[in-house]
């Protein structure tokens, strides 16, 4: 193979590399396909992809995903009702009652029987805050459940937290 011809495969490789999204060998997978998928869309600034293939700890599997334009996250939704269904995960006892909901103790019940979450009445108090601004929901028969577009990014909200 002469030098003209190993360019013009060379050239030809790269050129199917580009069109794969593969191009940038720098990124990530998730993200070389996300920046393309933005990209073919006109979406000019980018975005966010939250995404969860998970199977819980009562054996319920959930596959989840929502990707968010970047405008749409930085322009008007920097808000009070942002702010406070953050805040409401810097309680302890909230997330320590997020992560036996996700375990499968979903009644007030079972959540009473843990000594260190409290009495019924400030547990009561810490769920209503939760389904309040929907990081809970009932699920009929006095039963509580993490709704399934809010699991994937509470996850997020906790991995990010992670130093």
């Amino acid at each position: 193979m002469d030098l003209v011809d190993r360019l013009e495969e060379l050239e030809r490789r790269v050129a199917a590399l580009e069109q794969s999204g593969g191009g940038d060998a720098q990124l990530p997978w998730a993200v070389a396909r996300l920046r393309k998928e933005f990209d073919d869309a006109g979406v000019r600034n980018g975005g966010v992809l939250l995404a969860g293939a998970l199977q819980l700890p009562t054996g319920e599997r959930l596959d989840w995903q929502a990707q968010f334009a970047t405008d749409a996250i930085v322009g008007d939704v920097w808000t009070i009702e942002a702010a406070n269904c953050l805040a409401v995960l810097a309680n302890p006892v909230r997330l320590r009652l997020l992560r036996e909901i996700v375990y499968g103790r979903r009644t007030a019940a079972d959540l009473a029987a843990i000594e260190e979450l409290g009495t019924s009445a400030e547990i009561y108090q810490h769920l209503r805050q939760l389904a309040a601004v929907g990081w809970l929901q009932t699920a009929g028969l006095g039963r509580f459940e993490v709704p399934e577009g809010r699991l994937v990014p509470l996850l997020a909200a906790l991995a990010s937290a992670q130093r």
